[in-house]
Formats: structure tokens, sequence, C-alpha cells
């Protein structure tokens, strides 16, 4: 029975080293929940040699085809009916964008505009080619400051949904990354759509010009780098700012209960 009882006692110190987390691991000796990791290298050569890698590509070339198939398909329905009544408008086209994005990054957490070109020469011409363009009655700089805008959302977003040290201060708090991502799209989508078709990705702009090839697609082309570039620059300048303030002041409370 003595045997019994040392390994029940035993048993029930094994785990007395668990730490907590969120904000009860405050109470330990160096007061900080998470700890930031060193910097990751941009490649490693040996990472080609890794399954890992050619299976996040086939992913990631998978997630783009099927957002873009489903995107583009709700454009060309709602370009191609003769009434806003008998299609879902802008409302659907931002939902379309928003919702692949929700499920596409929680499954995986291209297909390029020259398929679309195949087979709808007409309605692909007669549409610019999915080419950003500021619209008719706004300016160059409308259309910046809508591209600024729209980056900064969707980039905070992003920060504010993912960030490590967030989810290890507010444990408590469960989030949903790609909801609030998605939601964060649809958004912007809905408020920029008019104005600049929504670029928010110098990779897409630039493809569809590329595809289209036309004048008009290229006068404005600047805007569709410089808004993105300068909003997700202000966003990530923000997000380090308002995180560093915050864990500044948690720690001198910290200090001051203790």
């Amino acid at each position: 029975m003595e045997g019994k009882e040392e390994d029940v006692r035993l048993g029930a110190n094994r785990y007395s080293e668990r730490q907590p987390i969120g904000t009860a691991a405050q109470g330990g000796g160096d007061d900080k929940d998470y700890k930031e990791p060193p910097p990751a290298p941009l490649f490693e050569p040996g990472e080609l040699k890794s399954w890992s890698f050619y299976r996040a590509g086939i992913a990631e070339f998978i997630a783009t085809f099927l957002f873009l198939y489903v995107t583009v398909l709700t454009v060309m329905g709602v370009s191609k009916s003769p009434s806003k009544c008998a299609t879902v408008g802008v409302q659907g086209i931002a939902w379309s964008f928003g919702g692949m994005i929700f499920a596409l990054v929680y499954c995986t957490a291209g297909i390029s505009a020259g398929v679309v070109k195949g087979f709808q020469q007409g309605l692909y011409m007669g549409n610019g080619g999915g080419a950003n363009v500021v619209a008719s009655g706004y300016t160059k700089g409308d259309g910046l400051g809508a591209e600024i805008i729209g980056t900064f959302v969707l980039v905070y977003t992003v920060f504010s949904a993912t960030d490590a040290k967030r989810n290890a201060r507010d444990s408590h708090v469960p989030i949903l990354a790609p909801l609030p991502i998605g939601f964060a799209v649809f958004l912007v989508h809905l408020a920029t759509i008019p104005i600049t078709g929504t670029g928010i990705n110098p990779a897409r702009s630039l493809g569809a010009a590329i595809i289209y090839n036309r004048d008009h697609a290229w006068n404005d082309h600047w805007i569709f780098w410089v808004g993105p570039f300068v909003g997700a620059a202000l966003a990530a300048v923000y997000h380090q700012l308002v995180a560093l303030v915050d864990g500044g002041d948690k720690d001198e409370d910290g200090d001051e209960d203790d």
C-alpha cells in the first residue's frame, strides 16, 4: 500500500511544472507571457529537400486557383447581367472575396486572367480585363487614398488576428483568425470596388495589367503599388506601437502589484 501511495503522489506531482498562460502567467519570475522568437532566415536551401516545402506550394496553388475561380465568376455574372436587380451586385462580389478568403485561409492556414480571356473575349475586353483603374468621377488622389486605407484595414486585421503576443496575453479571448480577415476583405471590397475595383494586392493588379496590356490599365498602375505598400507600412508601424505600449503598461502594472 505504501508503494501505491507513493506512485499516486508522484503521479500527482508529475505535472507540477506546468505554467499558466495568458494573464495568469504574469505572476512568473520575468513577468512576460511571450518571448519573441529569433528571426527566421528568408530562405534556406535545405527547404528544397523537404516535402513540406512542396506541400505548402501545392496548397497555395490550389487555394489561389479556387479563390480566383469563384471570385472571377462572380464578377463576370454581375458584369454580364442586364439589370442590377437580377444579380448579386457589388455586395455579392464583396461577399465572394471575403468568404473565399475566410474559407481558404481556414483550410490552408494560380489561375491567371488569361483563362477568362480565352473563353469570354468580348466580355473580357469590355470590362477592362479585370485590371485595376480609377473609376470615372474620382481623382488619382481618391484612388490612392482608397488603396492606402483599404490595405491598412486588411493588414492591421491580419496582424491583430495572428499576433502570437496577443494570443498569449489574451488567451481567454478565443479568436478564429480567418473570420476577421475574411470580414476585413469583404468590407474593403464593399468600400473600394466603386473607386478602384479594389487592388490591395500589387501582384494581382500587376498580373491583370500584363494580360490586358492596354494604356489605360497602365496609366493608374502606380497607385496599386504605392497605395498597398504605404497602407501596409502604416499598419505595421501602428501595430508595433500599440503592441509595445500595451506591453509596457502591463509590465508596469505588474511591477506595481508586486
